[in-house]
């Protein structure tokens, strides 16, 4: 089993994070990984995306070119990397700040209103986790029961009340339709 994520959408929106969450998740359960970061020079606000590779083997190549799960944060994102996603393939988008419609039809398009889910929760910023929450869900990758482990590998100790709204965040997206 190979599964090659691209997850991408503005610097600031967790998009690292998110990653680096995977790539623990994998990294607990005992598979080969790798997780690729990419952001512009201007970070906040620039273009930020994140490979992640899993895999019960080998991993030739850092590089994702063409991914099995794409999850996208904003329009331009969607724009970019739509047609890069594998044909039968799973794209999740954030509705809230992505209007139209994936245009492929060889794909499984998920619409998660991420932000709108967040920001009802008084956890702005956290849009990331609801993405990840909802593509654990559907594509299979690892349990809900996993999740506090490698969340616990990434949020330090100090941070204890990012750990619970991290949680939080990824409990609603899983629980999303």
């Amino acid at each position: 089993m190979e599964k090659q994520i691209l997850i991408a959408g503005f610097g600031g929106q967790g998009i690292l994070f998110a990653g680096k969450f995977l790539a623990y998740e994998g990294l607990i359960a005992g598979m080969s990984l790798s997780w690729l970061p990419s952001y512009g020079p201007e970070m906040r606000g620039g273009t930020a995306n994140c490979s992640v590779i899993l895999s019960d083997g080998k991993i030739g190549s850092p590089l994702v070119t063409k991914p099995d799960i794409l999850a996208v944060l904003n329009l331009p994102s969607l724009d970019k990397y739509e047609n890069d996603v594998k044909p039968g393939g799973q794209i999740y988008i954030n509705s809230s700040l992505i209007e139209r419609k994936v245009l492929r039809t060889d794909v499984e398009a998920f619409y998660v209103p991420a932000t709108k889910i967040a920001e009802e929760n008084s956890l702005d910023g956290l849009a990331n986790m609801i993405m990840i929450g909802n593509m654990l869900k559907n594509s299979n990758l690892f349990p809900l029961e996993s999740v506090a482990d490698a969340l616990g590998k990434i949020v330090s100790p100090s941070k204890a009340d990012l750990f619970t709204y991290n949680m939080k965040m990824i409990e609603l997206g899983y629980n999303y339709k």
